[in-house]
């Protein structure tokens, strides 16, 4: 890669740290072709990205971003795996992790707020942004649905009272 590619490079990854809202750093050594697809495959289908990118420029990247405490963990072959949505990322590579023991969470960074393994998996097992929206819809839903079913009740109660005194007085 020449001067001019590693220089777009580094302030497209700077572009990245600014906007992501969460970044996952992990070794991959001993990953297959197919296997790293499938990584990049599982992350593009939650909305995530993973970049394989070396060391020195990832570090040169990270400076002035609120991400740059990951500079620590940038040794030996690692991706970056980032998303917007900060459960995203984490949760598809704890999750490939789980099946592929090639692949080593080392850490990652939300926001200013530096990670370890242990936070990044914790992370994983959150809701979605879109999980969390459905569950505040339905709750902002079930009261008014409540509401509806409590105000004709009453009227249908009523109405079976009638109808059983009229069946009463027939019979």
């Amino acid at each position: 890669m020449d001067r001019a590619g590693k220089e777009e490079l580094v302030s497209t990854l700077n572009t990245v740290f600014k906007d992501a809202g969460v970044v996952v750093v992990a070794h991959y050594s001993g990953l297959t072709v197919a296997q790293m697809q499938k990584l990049r495959q599982e992350m593009k289908k939650a909305g995530a990205t993973v970049k394989v990118a070396k060391n020195r420029l990832v570090k040169i990247a990270l400076d002035g971003t609120d991400v740059a405490s990951i500079a620590g963990l940038m040794k030996g072959p690692t991706i970056l795996a980032y998303s917007a949505d900060p459960v995203a990322a984490p949760k598809v590579a704890a999750e490939f992790a789980k099946t592929h023991d090639k692949l080593v969470i080392l850490g990652g960074a939300m926001g200013t707020t530096a990670l370890n393994a242990d936070g990044v998996k914790a992370l994983a097992t959150m809701p979605s942004l879109d999980e969390l929206r459905a569950k505040l819809v339905g709750l902002v839903q079930a009261p008014a649905t409540k509401l509806a079913q409590l105000s004709t009740a009453p009227a249908a109660k009523l109405a079976r009272v009638f109808g059983a005194y009229a069946n009463r007085d027939a019979a």
